[in-house]
């Protein structure tokens, strides 16, 4: 029937028939908050969804409705990862080929090298500002010091952040401070100084939720980039928390340890016959648990207690960020997404960071203004469990990460994402999920990072007929299926020498511990792995010291 002739009351009808389907059609396509929360060195197994004991019911929880992913990739470090989060493509193309702190002279003017996100390489948060999306981010940058390379100048609309890759997580001290403690905080690209009661992830969650109510008032979607420095070192946690972990860990390394493995076993993260990487071998410097006296493992007990009360008061700020978007309304088309940025830190910072005069390391002051511990190896095993070393290196225990992600209310879908993902794949994600369209400026960088959309959607990975590389300090993986090429240098440290990664191969589906090496039964997969990882090489601009 032609409209012009309809009775009143059907085209009345139709019209309210019409608006609402166009309203429903306009609500579906409504771009999505994206929230995205970093954590700083938290290890694969420190959550309770993850296998841990520490008290993290807020991430249990987004893990619970969402899903828990337990084959996401991160880089080896800090900015090497968020030079690929922030960029979606690789380090070496995004101007972090190594860390800025550790570049070497024979890096030194290549490209790839800078030291910061290049001018070359996209941030997600230019394009998402340009799709129509309020940018806000809180925390720890690491991708560049100069005012030119900020994250104001990358995008950021609002942002409050530390520039440095570390910082003491209480109000730096203006008197003889330590390295540590000279730092730069910025707001918008000015210089600020942080109150007196500053501790790091209550003021970065403070000024998060400060932003995200101005941002609100226009209507448009948010990108929010919490990055927080919780639980990097040096482990300092706020009073409330300090001792709400005694005693919990008196029982040593091997046996916290094999509790988590256990429970990841119940929790389905892990198969039950599946093979937990081998501790790292008891010596004179490396001591186990029983070769330590008494006095020594209380100082050890001491130092996992303040890392899991970082992790507790860590979860607990995330929670008022998620209670706030419940009660402004904004929960339900919100994307969460929650990682850590590498594998668990066992390295010695005092050889980066020596204490200076006021510097407190007695058993009193430990975790509180003026210490500055780290809690070492052998607490970081027990982080990275069930898997093989830790950051700085490409094995699983230094680039697998705890992740989750919740979708928009509808899109959500819950249960263990066994899929292979990585951390340059969240950009396009984002921008796909906005509908922002990629771009396509000939004199950057492309966005080689695939999207998850149809990943999250239980469709499989983006991953499963291609192949991930990496290399970091020399060391490097190669992934094709399930098989794992990987390359670590004999001597630890930042790749300063020509001295050639030793080669192993694993099956990690079936071996993620990465126990078993197959690289003398199958020496023309290595070889072939090999020859495919140089390419790789070739292609981003790996710099070799022998060139």
């Amino acid at each position: 029937m032609p409209l012009l002739r309809m009775p009143l009351t059907l085209l009345l009808g139709a019209l309210t028939l019409s608006s609402s389907l166009a309203m429903a059609a306009s609500a579906d396509a409504k771009q999505p908050n994206i929230l995205l929360i970093l954590a700083d060195d938290l290890g694969y197994s420190d959550l309770g969804s993850f296998g841990g004991e520490i008290n993290t019911p807020t991430l249990d929880e987004l893990a619970h409705q969402g899903l828990q992913f337990t084959s996401m990739y991160a880089a080896p470090t800090c900015s090497i990862t968020r030079s690929m989060l922030m960029s979606g493509t690789d380090n070496h193309l995004a101007g972090l080929g190594t860390m800025a702190e550790a570049l070497q002279p024979f890096q030194r003017g290549k490209p790839g090298y800078e030291g910061y996100l290049n001018q070359r390489s996209y941030s997600i948060a230019e394009l998402l500002k340009e799709g129509g999306y309020n940018t806000l981010m809180v925390g720890k940058w690491h991708l560049g010091l100069e005012a030119d390379q900020g994250p104001d100048q990358r995008g950021f609309e609002q942002s409050f952040t530390l520039l440095e890759g570390g910082a003491a997580h209480f109000k730096p001290s203006s008197i003889d401070p330590t390295k540590i403690e000279q730092v730069h905080y910025r707001e918008n690209g000015k210089a600020v100084e942080v109150p007196e009661n500053f501790y790091s992830s209550d003021f970065y969650t403070d000024k998060l939720i400060s932003y995200l109510q101005n941002s609100q008032k226009d209507g448009k979607p948010f990108f929010a980039y919490a990055a927080y420095t919780s639980p990097h070192w040096p482990l300092q946690a706020p009073k409330e928390y300090l001792d709400k972990y005694k005693g919990r860990f008196d029982q040593g390394y091997d046996s916290v340890r094999l509790a988590r493995i256990e429970r990841m076993k119940s929790l389905g993260l892990m198969a039950n016959g599946a093979q937990p990487a081998n501790p790292l071998p008891v010596n004179p410097k490396l001591p186990g648990w029983q070769q330590l006296s008494p006095e020594q493992q209380r100082i050890e007990a001491r130092k996992m207690e303040i890392y899991a009360a970082m992790v507790d008061n860590l979860d607990h700020n995330i929670g008022r960020v998620v209670d706030y978007l419940r009660q402004s309304g904004q929960y339900d088309n919100t994307l969460i997404v929650f990682m850590s940025d590498n594998g668990a830190a066992a390295e010695n910072h005092a050889q980066f960071y020596p204490p200076g005069p006021r510097t407190d390391n007695s058993y009193a002051n430990l975790g509180q203004a003026g210490s500055q511990i780290d809690y070492g190896l052998r607490w970081a095993e027990v982080s990275a469990a069930p898997f093989h070393l830790f950051k700085g290196t490409t094995a699983e225990g230094g680039i697998s990460v705890p992740a989750i992600i919740q979708l928009p209310k509808t899109l959500r879908r819950q249960g263990v994402e066994r899929g292979i993902a990585r951390v340059d794949d969240l950009a396009p994600t984002f921008l796909d999920l906005a509908g922002v369209e990629a771009p396509t400026d000939v004199s950057k960088h492309p966005i080689t990072g695939k999207s998850m959309r149809s990943m999250l959607a239980g469709e499989g990975s983006p991953h499963r007929h291609d192949s991930l590389a990496g290399e970091l300090f020399g060391n490097a993986y190669y992934r094709e299926g399930d098989l794992k090429l990987l390359g670590i240098r004999p001597q630890a440290g930042f790749g300063g020498d020509a001295q050639p990664p030793q080669w192993q191969l694993f099956d990690v589906a079936q071996d993620r511990g990465e126990t078993t090496d197959l690289a003398a039964a199958r020496p023309e997969t290595v070889q072939r792995l090999k020859a495919a990882w140089l390419k790789y090489a070739e292609e981003v601009g790996v710099v070799f010291a022998t060139q």
